[in-house]
């Protein structure tokens, strides 16, 4: 997940909710918490689910406090499923249009691949960054099918942390602008944006930059490839555009009794996630 700066705390990590560049391959941060104890706002010390995969039973409210943003309760300890890291891995470039970089990253979605992470940027005509991780003979095999241009330099692992940590002067270059963030379909074709966006997940996750006022257009867009729309910065600090989007009302529903559930008195991060919570 995202590092942004040296005071990141692994509850605050899980509050968070966010995924890093690897998302679309391995899952996101929630499929990895396994269980967590917290503090509700009664002032009751709860554990909920397990240390290991087995001992997870039940409604899984470990899972439920991940991207809860602190509105639920204070997270105490948390329990996470580990991966062991690759033996092999390759970074691959490729210069692609946007539309012919998303029609790629749909193909080799649907062959056995050691996908692991991509980031597609505007420069010039485009430029696709593919990351490969798995067995020695998988990533050399996949290297030697799709081509592209292989990263051998030492600064590519690296470029992949500024990548997560939103550092590559693409996020620093935002000027006066706001910061969205577009969830999407990995199968959804180039969007009709201020733009050109950077986009991430193998297609599902877009961001873009736009001048403050444009987050209408923004959600509507993003309503139509069937995902939603999150304002992640705001160029101004007395912005007051809601960051995520509206809820339904029977999703509103559920947010209003958990949150009455958990901290009837509205202590932790009131409107937080969701005005009037």
């Amino acid at each position: 997940p995202p590092h942004f700066g040296g005071g990141a705390t692994v509850g605050g990590m899980i509050a968070c909710g966010l995924s890093g560049p690897a998302r679309a391959s391995v899952g996101s941060l929630r499929d990895y918490v396994l269980g967590v104890t917290m503090v509700n706002g009664r002032g009751e010390l709860l554990t909920f689910g397990g240390q290991v995969m087995k001992n997870v039973a039940g409604y899984d409210v470990s899972r439920l406090m991940t991207g809860a943003l602190g509105t639920l309760g204070l997270i105490v300890e948390v329990s996470l499923k580990v991966l062991p890291n690759a033996p092999a891995e390759a970074t691959l470039k490729f210069n692609l249009t946007q539309a012919q970089a998303l029609q790629r990253l749909n193909e080799w979605g649907g062959l056995p691949l050691p996908l692991n992470a991509s980031c597609w940027i505007q420069d010039d005509n485009g430029t696709l960054y593919l990351r490969l991780r798995g067995a020695v003979a998988a990533v050399d095999a996949a290297c030697k099918s799709l081509g592209g241009e292989r990263q051998d330099n030492d600064g590519v692992a690296n470029d992949w942390l500024l990548a997560r940590n939103q550092q590559l002067p693409w996020f620093n270059e935002r000027g006066e602008r706001d910061l969205w963030r577009l969830s999407v379909a990995q199968s959804a074709p180039v969007l009709d944006l201020p733009e050109p966006p950077l986009i991430e997940w193998h297609g599902g996750q877009r961001w873009v930059r736009v001048a403050p006022g444009e987050g209408a257009r923004l959600r509507e867009i993003a309503e139509q490839s069937g995902g939603h729309a999150t304002l992640f910065r705001a160029a101004r600090p007395d912005d007051t555009t809601p960051r995520f989007a509206p809820l339904a009302p029977a999703l509103a529903r559920i947010h209003q009794e958990l949150k009455r559930e958990f901290d009837p008195a509205g202590i932790f991060n009131p409107g937080r996630l969701v005005r009037g919570l």
